[in-house]
């Protein structure tokens, strides 16, 4: 992929910052909020990712195995980094991240299999999104398998242009807030 990204003029959002609370399609009451970097968010993330199946794993994310996945969360709830979980009472639901990448930030996210179409993800990204405006994001990209067509569409409702589709992986970019470059 290119490292000489374009982003859209126009900013994308407003995005509400969480904590944001809905009841999904299934009628469950999710909350989703930042991650506070307690022992116990982070051992129930690890159970999530623990339990999320391999048949959704992207571009090797998330790893499996309990060592390589603490490794991993060690690396993306670096307090330079920026997450959001989904929760439904104690249990995690999902999870999304953004990640510092020079002047920007490349943002993941990932919903276990049991809690996905129920419009999750959605929150997920829009409550990210919002967490990163807050903080003062200006710029946010992701890659995404060009087959995952409802990925796709999702970032595409959501604000993110397509900026480089060369290869199997699509790159997505969306300007969070005015900058000069």
């Amino acid at each position: 992929m290119s490292t000489e990204r374009r982003y859209p003029d126009a900013v994308a959002g407003p995005f509400e910052s969480p904590p944001v609370t809905f009841e999904d399609r299934e009628g469950r009451d999710i909350e989703v909020r930042p991650y506070d970097g307690s022992d116990e968010e982070f051992e129930s993330l690890v159970s999530m990712y623990d339990a999320f199946d391999p048949a959704d794993r992207a571009q090797g994310i998330p790893p499996g195995q309990e060592r390589r996945i603490r490794d991993w969360l060690d690396n993306i709830l670096a307090e330079e980094c920026l997450n959001v979980i989904a929760w439904d009472g104690d249990d995690a639901a999902g999870h999304a991240t953004l990640v510092p990448d020079d002047d920007a930030y490349e943002l993941a996210i990932f919903v276990l299999q049991e809690y996905q179409e129920a419009g999750i993800g959605t929150l997920l990204i829009k409550s990210l999104l919002g967490h990163g405006a807050e903080n003062s994001v200006k710029k946010v990209w992701l890659t995404v398998e060009r087959w995952n067509r409802p990925a796709v569409g999702l970032y595409k409702k959501i604000g993110f242009e397509t900026s480089n589709s060369e290869s199997f992986e699509m790159e997505m970019t969306l300007r969070l807030t005015e900058s000069a470059d």
